[in-house]
């Protein structure tokens, strides 16, 4: 069974930089077929999906985030992580890490906030932008 932990700061501080990672146990990140999200909710507010990476290493970002986003990965660790700059207290919300969505395209994100898109979650983990 596929067990998915975010890890992480709790708190940021605006301007600076956001790091988490998913680690993965149970499925390999380098599976064929499959690919490994970061979903975000704000308070108040719908799924968002930030970006994916493939199991080829490939990433995928919605074009909103794309330009202070980052996906990437430790195949070693089986692990991946996301990464925000600039980050400001629009950006605080519970982020999640999950796998799914089979065949991903960032001209397709607007679906990726179906939660039906992906058949593993993590727990999630609260990110508060604050000074």
């Amino acid at each position: 069974q596929v067990q998915l932990q975010e890890s992480g700061p709790g708190l940021v501080k605006p301007s600076q930089s956001l790091s988490l990672t998913c680690s993965v146990s149970g499925d390999s990140i380098t599976a064929s077929g499959s690919a490994w999200s970061w979903i975000r909710q704000a308070p108040g507010k719908g799924l968002e999906w930030m970006g994916a990476i493939r199991y080829d290493g490939n990433p995928y970002y919605n074009p909103s985030l794309k330009w202070r986003t980052s996906v990437s990965r430790d195949t070693s660790k089986n692990q991946f992580s996301l990464d925000m700059h600039s980050v400001t207290p629009e950006d605080t919300a519970v982020y999640y890490c999950a796998r799914g969505p089979p065949n991903p395209s960032s001209y397709r994100s607007a679906e990726y906030s179906d939660s039906n898109k992906y058949d593993a979650w993590g727990r999630g983990i609260q990110v508060t932008v604050s000074s």
